[in-house]
């Protein structure tokens, strides 16, 4: 298992006062992990500091050169990513990358996708606005009620999967909607899914880009879709 290397994930828009926290965490994460690792910043477009901080640490840094969308951005460094397990956080702050051990040790159990929960435990009703709990419940019950599997966090950032989910998945998302779309493929293709409890604080600078009810309807309709249409890659 030693053997095993990482990619962290990290997209990146407007993030200059918590980017550089957020990698710095992360890098200490993973050296304590004593396993090789990567971290693939993707710079959606920003138009601060947030790529010129990120090029200051150990990572690789990408650009999408003009705003294009989370889930853009997240697809754009999988592509890029080499190791076995890959792991997702945001860069926003919310997310505390010393918890990626927790994520990442039950793949080595037999798990294929690990999310984290902001609803587990912790402090769930104080990571986010109680309207986007609501629409969080909201896409639970949907997932639920279509694949009849019990997920109480289907729109988390937070996540650690092994490479070959990302081989055997065909993911389209542009926005924030990917992460409901990883949710329900996996969930589709069969793929052994687990959740942990992760603590989560909601972001100190700028507002979130989630716009409530076009992105809200662009979530609803991908679980609809992932559910109903071919989401396995032949190998």
């Amino acid at each position: 298992m030693q053997d095993l290397a990482i990619s962290v994930i990290i997209p990146a828009y407007n993030e200059d006062k918590t980017i550089g926290d957020t990698i710095s965490n992360t890098i200490s994460t993973m050296e304590s992990l004593a396993m090789p690792y990567e971290i693939i910043i993707v710079d959606d477009g920003s138009t601060d500091n947030t790529r010129r901080i990120a090029s200051r640490y150990k990572a690789t840094v990408l650009s999408n050169g003009r705003n294009r969308g989370k889930g853009y951005a997240l697809r754009k460094g999988f592509r890029y990513a080499t190791g076995d397990i890959v792991v997702t956080v945001d860069s926003d702050g919310a997310h505390r990358p010393k918890e990626i051990p927790d994520l990442i040790h039950p793949l080595f159990n037999g798990v294929d996708i690990v999310a984290g929960s902001r609803f587990l435990g912790y402090n769930g009703k104080n990571s986010t606005t109680r309207l986007k709990r609501l629409g969080n419940s909201l896409f639970n019950i949907t997932i639920r009620i279509l694949t009849g599997k019990q997920i109480t966090d289907s729109q988390t950032g937070f996540r650690a999967f092994k490479k070959e989910v990302l081989r055997k998945t065909r993911l389209v998302s542009i926005g924030y909607e990917i992460e409901t779309e990883i949710t329900v493929k996996g969930l589709k293709n069969g793929f052994t899914y687990q959740e942990k409890p992760i603590s989560c604080s909601k972001r100190k600078y700028n507002a979130s880009g989630l716009r409530i009810l076009p992105d809200g309807i662009k979530i609803l309709k991908t679980i609809f879709k992932a559910n109903f249409t071919q989401t396995h890659l032949t190998p």
